[in-house]
């Protein structure tokens, strides 16, 4: 995505270009990049969480937190899921392209992101939980 960006600034102030549709790519990426990283960042523990209280905390109350915080989730995750496919099935089913003139013209690929995010999410928030409840159980 920097090279994009990096690539477009180029075009625009030293060649005077500047294509709508790397515009609106640049845009857009940051919604896969966001939606791929939620899971990645909880995988590695790099999710938003109050520290300054959770590493204060015995490590079953952590393990309760993270279970606790696991099931919320994947219960989001799965109600963006079901209500994202008609979202992206519509967007499919009419080719959405940009409105713009030498705009996107396949964004609707772009809506995929969307259910295949959370999914990822849902998926990474099972393991997650199902560790926090194996490591809570184990502690009895």
């Amino acid at each position: 995505m920097v090279i994009l960006v990096a690539f477009n600034v180029i075009l625009r102030y030293a060649f005077r270009i500047g294509p709508v549709s790397l515009q609106e790519l640049e845009w857009h990426l940051m919604s896969p990049v966001a939606l791929i990283g939620m899971s990645y960042a909880m995988r590695h523990g790099d999710h938003v969480r109050v520290d300054i209280f959770y590493d204060r905390f015995s490590d079953k109350v952590r393990e309760i937190i993270d279970l606790l915080a696991a099931l919320t989730a994947v219960v989001i995750s799965l109600v963006l899921i079901k209500l994202s496919f008609n979202f992206v099935y519509q967007a499919y089913w009419v080719g959405e392209g940009s409105p713009d003139p030498g705009g996107l013209p396949y964004r609707f690929l772009l809506r995929s992101f969307i259910p295949l995010g959370f999914a990822l999410l849902s998926l990474q928030a099972m393991a997650q939980g199902i560790r926090s409840f194996v490591l809570l159980v184990g502690k009895r």
